[in-house]
């Protein structure tokens, strides 16, 4: 499936999740950010819009992944009166947490409905 992702730089193409460490504490956890579309807003419409992210964390010395969570963005401004006729639309951001007593790497993966798959840089988590 890898040749099925897409890659780049998230300054540059706004399908890119980007991550942000926020805090790293062993009591009380990993805080991260991940948004989609930081430097370049990716459209949020009916017809164009990230459906989901994904958030995988790989602790050091192990060879799989864990699957922390997947977050939908369900609303992209439709309503009973059609396409972009409601003013409610997701943002396609999220800030996580989970808890890990090794280091590892956190990656993720993200959907558009229109241009496919996009995964991020791996972020590395010292503890």
């Amino acid at each position: 499936m890898k040749e099925l992702f897409q890659s780049g730089d998230w300054t540059k193409e706004k399908h890119i999740p980007m991550l942000e460490i926020l805090r790293v504490d062993k009591e009380t956890g990993i805080v991260v950010k991940a948004i989609i579309g930081k430097e370049i807003p990716h459209p949020n419409t009916t017809a164009h819009h990230i459906e989901w992210i994904d958030i995988y964390f790989r602790p050091e010395d192990s060879k799989f992944p864990y699957h922390i969570g997947r977050y939908e963005f369900l609303s992209h401004g439709a309503s009973v009166e059609g396409a972009d006729t409601s003013t409610i639309y997701s943002v396609p951001e999220v800030v996580f947490s989970f808890k890990s007593e090794k280091n590892g790497m956190v990656y993720a993966a993200s959907y558009c409905n229109i241009h496919g798959l996009w995964e991020s840089v791996l972020l590395p988590v010292k503890i």
